[in-house]
C-alpha cells in the first residue's frame, strides 16, 4: 500500500530526517544545509530532491541561492499510520508494568 508521492520512502533515511528537522526550525538555503550538515551541496541537494518529490519540501529561488521550507502536511500519513499502532505499545507497556510489579 504506497500512495503517491511515498512519504514513507522519503523519510526512510536519516540524512533526510536530519534535514526535515533542520527545515523544522525554519527556511534555509542548500549551502546552509550542506555546510550545518557536514555533507557535499550534491549530497543534500539529491535528498532535497527526494523530499521535494515527496512533498515534504518546496523551494523558492532567491537571487542565486534556493531557499528550502517544510511542507510538513504529508507527515501526518505516517503520523496516522503510527497511530493505529498506538493501543498496542499501551497494551505492551501495561503488561511489562504488571510484570515489574510482580518481580518486586
Amino acid at each position: 500500500m504506497h500512495s503517491k508521492p511515498d512519504v514513507f520512502g522519503a523519510i526512510a533515511s536519516e540524512p533526510r530526517r536530519a534535514i526535515i528537522e533542520r527545515l523544522a526550525s525554519g527556511d534555509t538555503a542548500v549551502t546552509d544545509l550542506a555546510e550545518s550538515m557536514n555533507m557535499s551541496i550534491s549530497a543534500i541537494s539529491q535528498h532535497l530532491s527526494v523530499l521535494k518529490s515527496s512533498g515534504l519540501v518546496e523551494n523558492v529561488k532567491s537571487g542565486k541561492q534556493r531557499i528550502y521550507r517544510l511542507q510538513a502536511e504529508p507527515l501526518q500519513e505516517v503520523a496516522s499510520w503510527i497511530g493505529r499502532y498506538e493501543p498496542f505499545w499501551q497494551d505492551k507497556l501495561r503488561e511489562l508494568g504488571k510484570i515489574l510489579e510482580e518481580t518486586r
